[in-house]
């Protein structure tokens, strides 16, 4: 559709004009600095959205106090520089930039103050250790954990309780210190204040977190007294500014239980929306309330939810009042948001993780060339925060480098061979093209994807296909030839300047008496639907191919029972998938033995002998199926005869083999260099 494309028609919203509809939402990245402030890395990220085209960025959980989480800050005007280089560097591609004001729901001077003193004692500690004083050093360590935990202690009480028991008196500081933020935020060059309406405001909204018996509590006019009181306040003092709000929506599950605590149910939120265009809101944003200990519940897997879930009440929203209403959550192609827009159900769409997945929707969209979509996964992106680290897609090698990692032009045009057709050599094969070489892919089998093919098969899992999918279209729109069922052999290949192996791996096999017999089903072949196990099947590995398997084999109406050596099932998995996988597993009743080795599998299939290796006792497990999944092995290339530079990515290219994050990465570099 290109030009004319939905996504593309600017649109006004108060005093701003957005040059397009695709919006990246608040997220928090891990990029800033350690003191919160905006530094290489973050510039860099927000930059490269803008030059892919995005229309409106949001900075996510910009703190307007010294709050110890890690998060953006914006509370002293010595801050203000970075944040409006960060706007001239946005605005240089015609992007709107906004910040997302926050505030925790904890007393955050108090477990601030306890942190800060932990850390110092600390300090003091490692000074005293160095000069040789062993009773300080002790001593002062045992304070310092004395106050970490005194500061874990309020917070954790805080998280809960805060919300009821904040004084009026300390409501209004709060008010006062987001109202000076978005003063600083202007002071900027900053374009647009959105206020975040979850985590305080949001619980303070909520029947289920906010328990006061004063003005801020009970009724639902008094629930959204204080968040009206600070878009009152926001509103007066940078009148020129565009205000969107953050509404988050307690949406219902497919069970009929309430996802998301610290919000507004779809009734009271259609209610909400109009008082907030009276107050002077210029845009809504329309997304799911967390606040339930689970990332998974606002940032949902593959096949947990319906795409878009948080749609329904949007439209009701946009329905109810006359400002623009933003959509986030699960909108995972143009096509989609196209539709949306062309329906009128929403006005505005964020694209959180396909940012992270393809920075260049809009530019893309309007040159008709493929898009890369998210997979939903949820390993490089929600994994990452939970784990403290930074935000990344597993497509995509450039998040949070792009400063350094971005595709160099080749300084020669050459040819290459890339034989394998798995993720990483369909990865090599996009960047050796993109950077202007001449590329050729063989593949011995009928089909691209290789292990990719297996790994949609599990339940919940098939959206890993939108990898394949993006490689059939983006491969022949750079001229890659790619050869399906054709070998490469050493003769080819020697008519090539370069050659990139990504001949994948094989199945590992387990050195136990029994193992290799016939009996013994593969995980790979049960997955490619060779063979078909009934009965009692008994997994042995419980990684991440085995859990799915298991998964898969409960689905054919198997019971399944899985063996593994660690003291973890499915350790690999996505935090968020991995809970609704073991609550499968619960449901339908799967035995999981942990720490346990396999000894020995019967000649017929029917036994599976192993041992626990924490009290040493024997396990005897009948079945009538064994299903063999404990890794796998990077398959050898015979390079011997070959006469060009060779490269090797992937599953072939070291000791271990890659899951999909290390084989984009290993390809990615790899091509960026030839």
């Amino acid at each position: 559709m290109s030009k004319h494309s939905p996504l593309l028609q600017p649109i006004r919203v108060g005093c701003l004009t957005l040059k397009n509809r695709v919006m990246f939402p608040p997220l928090t990245t891990g990029y800033e600095e350690r003191d919160g402030s905006i530094g290489l890395r973050s510039l860099h990220f927000y930059r490269r959205l803008a030059r892919g085209g995005v229309g409106y960025i949001v900075i996510g959980d910009v703190a307007p106090v010294a709050t110890a989480s890690p998060t953006p800050k914006l509370f002293d005007d010595s801050q203000i520089p970075a944040f409006r280089a960060l706007a001239d560097a946005v605005h240089a591609y015609g992007s709107k930039l906004a910040l997302q004001i926050f505030h925790p729901e904890y007393d955050v001077p108090a477990v601030g103050g306890l942190m800060r003193a932990s850390a110092q004692t600390g300090a003091e500690a490692q000074k005293a250790k160095a000069a040789g004083d062993e009773a300080a050093f002790a001593a002062a360590m045992a304070e310092s954990r004395r106050l970490g935990s005194a500061a874990r202690e309020r917070l954790n009480y805080d998280m809960e309780h805060f919300v009821s028991e904040v004084s009026p008196e300390g409501l209004a500081d709060i008010r006062a210190a987001m109202t000076a933020c978005a003063v600083r935020a202007r002071k900027a060059g900053v374009d647009a204040i959105e206020i975040h309406g979850d985590r305080l405001l949001g619980s303070l909204c909520s029947t289920m977190l906010n328990h006061r018996a004063d003005l801020y509590g009970g009724c639902f006019e008094n629930r959204v007294r204080y968040a009206l009181e600070v878009v009152a306040a926001i509103r007066e003092a940078v009148p020129d500014m565009m205000i969107e709000y953050k509404l988050p929506l307690i949406t219902v599950n497919a069970d009929g239980s309430l996802r998301g605590r610290g919000g507004l149910e779809a009734e009271e939120a259609v209610a909400f929306a109009r008082l907030l265009e009276q107050a002077g809101v210029d845009m809504i944003q329309a997304a799911q309330a967390n606040h339930t200990g689970n990332m998974g519940d606002t940032i949902p897997p593959m096949g947990s939810v319906p795409y878009n879930w948080t749609l329904p009440v949007c439209e009701k929203i946009k329905a109810a009042v006359s400002i623009p209403v933003a959509t986030v959550g699960r909108v995972v192609t143009v096509e989609a948001g196209e539709q949306i827009l062309r329906e009128g159900r929403a006005d505005i769409i964020g694209y959180g993780r396909s940012l992270l997945c393809d920075p260049d929707i809009a530019v893309k969209t309007e040159r008709d060339e493929p898009v890369r979509a998210c997979l939903n996964c949820n390993k490089g992106c929600v994994d990452a925060l939970t784990g403290r680290s930074y935000l990344s897609c597993v497509l995509n090698a450039e998040n949070g480098d792009e400063e350094t990692i971005f595709l160099r032009p080749a300084g020669e045009k050459k040819k290459v061979a890339v034989v394998g057709a798995g993720i990483a050599g369909l990865e090599a094969a996009r960047v050796a093209a993109a950077r202007g070489h001449s590329v050729t892919v063989y593949e011995k089998e009928a089909q691209i994807g290789g292990q990719l093919l297996l790994a949609a098969v599990p339940p919940r899992k098939a959206e890993i296909l939108r990898a394949v999918d993006y490689y059939e279209k983006a491969l022949p729109a750079l001229g890659v030839e790619v050869r399906l069922g054709t070998a490469a052999s050493p003769e080819v290949l020697n008519t090539y300047d370069a050659v990139i192996l990504a001949v994948g791996a094989h199945e590992r096999r387990l050195p136990v008496p029994g193992a290799d017999g016939e009996a013994v089903l593969s995980a790979w072949d049960v997955l490619a639907g060779k063979v078909r196990p009934h009965g009692h099947c008994v997994v042995l590995g419980g990684g991440l191919v085995g859990a799915e398997t298991a998964e898969y084999l409960l689905e054919q109406g198997c019971t399944v029972a899985i063996v593994e050596m660690l003291d973890r099932i499915a350790a690999e998995e996505s935090g968020a998938s991995r809970l609704l996988m073991m609550a499968h597993f619960k449901t339908a009743r799967v035995a999981q033995y942990t720490n346990t080795r396999v000894t020995a599998v019967a000649p017929d299939g029917r036994t599976v002998e192993a041992v626990d290796t924490q009290s040493g006792e024997t396990v005897t497990l009948p079945c009538d199926c064994v299903v063999l999944a404990v890794g796998s092995v990077g398959n050898v290339f015979d390079t011997a005869d070959i006469r060009v530079p060779v490269y090797a990515v992937g599953d072939c290219a070291g000791e271990r083999t890659a899951d999909i994050a290390s084989a984009i990465r290993s390809a990615y570099h790899t091509a960026n260099q030839i």
